[in-house]
């Protein structure tokens, strides 16, 4: 039996989502507050550049599935990933790998490499880390986290090193190789003509009606009583009304600049690793499409962590051992409560989920929906 659908957002767990619904010849509805669709991965051409307007989104995944799927909206370019340090303008390639080493001491050979973080990491020799600070430097000595993890971690964070939890950094990337690939994963690469194209294609659809600038809270009642299943990707405990506590957020502020250089920085992403300087990163899109553009125009960001509080946008999830016990009883109210409402996303399945882990979410929501 066909049903009648409301998806509230149009990121892509959402438009996934909607996308899949519609063709099987379901009536979809799909809302979404902002003023435009695809929400994270939005991108907007500027002086012939596409801009990604909520911080980069590099595509990559191991799952052929997930990445035959998104072939079917664009075509993608061959970017990888190779992100470079800066440290009070000392230049570390990232991840860290046989060039962040010889740069950072001077050894030639893998040997010399492992040799130099196995004498500092005797530093934890025997003890358990308690702390991010302790897990850091068991996994790779105190220079390299001293230089390039401890301040940007606690700029993205928003807390001393030594008061966040020793999980969040299980694994660091080490390679013993001349290598700056980024990412382990089979499939890379950025969509040709930016991300929003991947959104409208999948909500191209005649069962499917888009309504922007359109806030899911100021008809909540009416949307649980009108429609026959919602796909809910906004805050969890929003849609509780915080009932059970507020789960913890992590925030994040975009400056956006136009640089009448033909190339500002020589590299899409550089993080700046020191504690001064107050945001995380800079991104010259233009370096995403190899150069693409208009002649002496550039286009870049500065992005700034900052702490989440009501009303401002929430980016991701601070899955600490109190946040994720919140979320599960959330999680089983939501189960006991709204059988019409799958949750899904990032935020509404609170989970740090990159681009292919939530099209892979939403696809699983589709077969339990469809595939019964």
């Amino acid at each position: 039996m066909k049903k009648n659908y409301l998806v509230v957002g149009s990121g892509l767990f959402g438009a996934v989502f909607a996308h899949e619904a519609a063709k099987r010849g379901n009536k979809v509805t799909v809302i979404e507050q902002r003023n435009h669709l695809a929400g994270n991965i939005y991108t907007k051409e500027v002086d012939g550049i596409q801009v990604h307007q909520y911080g980069a989104h590099i595509f990559h995944t191991s799952n052929k599935e997930v990445w035959d799927y998104v072939q079917q909206f664009a075509e993608f370019n061959r970017y990888t990933n190779a992100p470079v340090a800066n440290y009070y303008g000392k230049m570390y390639n990232l991840p860290f790998n046989m060039n962040t080493f010889s740069e950072m001491w001077g050894v030639r050979t893998p040997q010399e490499a492992m040799d130099k973080i196995n004498e500092q990491r005797q530093e934890m020799a025997g003890k358990e880390p308690q702390n991010l600070e302790e897990q850091a430097i068991s996994l790779i000595g105190r220079d390299i986290y001293e230089k390039l993890i401890k301040g940007y971690t606690e700029k993205q964070w928003g807390r001393k090193a030594t008061e966040l939890p020793a999980f969040i950094i299980k694994r660091l990337p080490v390679r013993l190789t001349y290598d700056n690939n980024y990412f382990n994963d089979d499939y890379q690469g950025i969509p040709k003509g930016g991300y929003t194209q991947i959104v409208e294609k999948m909500l191209d659809n005649e069962n499917i009606e888009v309504k922007l600038n359109t806030d899911f809270f100021d008809n909540k009642d009416e949307y649980l009583k009108t429609f026959d299943k919602i796909v809910y990707t906004g805050m969890i405990d929003k849609f509780f009304d915080y009932k059970l506590g507020e789960l913890e957020y992590r925030s994040l502020h975009f400056e956006t600049e136009e640089k009448d250089v033909d190339n500002y920085q020589g590299n899409a992403v550089i993080n700046y690793t020191d504690a001064e300087t107050p945001y995380t990163r800079v991104i010259e899109h233009k370096h995403f499409e190899f150069g693409k553009g208009d002649k002496n125009k550039t286009i870049i960001t500065r992005e700034y962590p900052a702490d989440w509080k009501r009303g401002d946008e929430p980016y991701y999830p601070v899955n600490n051992e109190r946040n994720n016990e919140l979320y599960k009883q959330y999680r089983e109210l939501a189960e006991k409560e709204n059988d019409k409402v799958i949750f899904g996303g990032r935020l509404g399945q609170y989970k740090y989920y990159n681009m292919d882990q939530v099209i892979s979410a939403a696809l699983e929501s589709v077969k339990g929906e469809f595939e019964k």
